[in-house]
């Protein structure tokens, strides 16, 4: 029994030891930063991400396509001549972001409900008259079970969301599906007066939703992931600090 408390206690010292070790190389990279503008993250191959993981979609059955000899139009272009869209990897493509959701809910719930049982037992066969000999005289065969339960339940919820984004920026074709659609990757960092703004879009669009400017709307966009967010001295005022975060975590009530 004490090598099981010993063996908890020192569980326990290690997993504080981790967070004590985790929050304090926050506070370091915290303090290295102090006076420094947040910076702008490198430039890199959106495939050599650390994060990065090809689109697996369901795909159709393979179709050979129809050829056209002696024709000067190709299928699926919008200019005789030329065609600008991007259609091969590492082409850019303008991606529209105009967001402007909202959602308004209220539920409200009330359950009441009350249960009652009696059970006595008048005659079992003539035994009844020995129940005074097996059980206490307070025992009232007439009344042998007696139930009364209560139950009452109110809850009230409510939801009132409103998001509006809107934004153009470039995007970067990072795969081509068997399908022929493509898998798209953007990312977008403003630094103003010390605050970071930073905006992820992935998903996977149809060569054929591409406007011929080469832009495509966000409604277009299946699959479609956008991270918009920010880090910096403004950021850190508005967000809880961290000994309180691990407080939140581990505090069970």
């Amino acid at each position: 029994m004490r090598n099981t408390s010993i063996q908890s206690l020192c569980r326990h010292l290690i997993i504080g030891g981790m967070l004590v070790s985790v929050a304090g190389c926050n506070v370091f990279s915290k303090l290295s930063e102090v006076g420094e503008d947040p910076k702008l993250s490198d430039v890199i191959n959106p495939v050599a991400r650390r994060d990065y993981k090809p689109v697996t979609m369901p795909m159709p059955a393979p179709q050979r396509a129809d050829e056209n000899p002696n024709s000067l139009w190709r299928t699926g272009a919008k200019a005789f001549f030329k065609d600008i869209r991007a259609k091969t990897i590492g082409d850019i493509i303008t991606v529209k972001l105009d967001l402007s959701d909202s959602a308004a809910m209220d539920n409200k719930t009330e359950r009441d409900r009350a249960d009652s049982e009696d059970t006595n037992v008048t005659t079992i066969l003539g035994f009844e008259t020995n129940f005074n000999k097996v059980f206490p005289d307070a025992v009232n065969p007439a009344s042998l079970f007696s139930f009364d339960n209560t139950h009452s339940t109110e809850g009230e919820g409510k939801i009132n969301r409103s998001e509006t984004i809107k934004l153009t920026f470039a995007a970067t074709i990072t795969q081509i599906l068997p399908n022929g659609n493509l898998a798209v990757f953007g990312s977008q960092e403003i630094r103003v007066n010390k605050e970071l703004r930073e905006l992820m879009v992935t998903g996977v669009i149809r060569p054929e939703d591409i406007e011929s400017d080469n832009t495509i709307e966000h409604t277009k966009i299946a699959e479609m992931r956008v991270a918009y967010g920010g880090r910096g001295t403004m950021s850190d005022l508005q967000a809880p600090r961290w000994g309180t975060q691990i407080w939140d975590t581990l505090f069970p009530f």
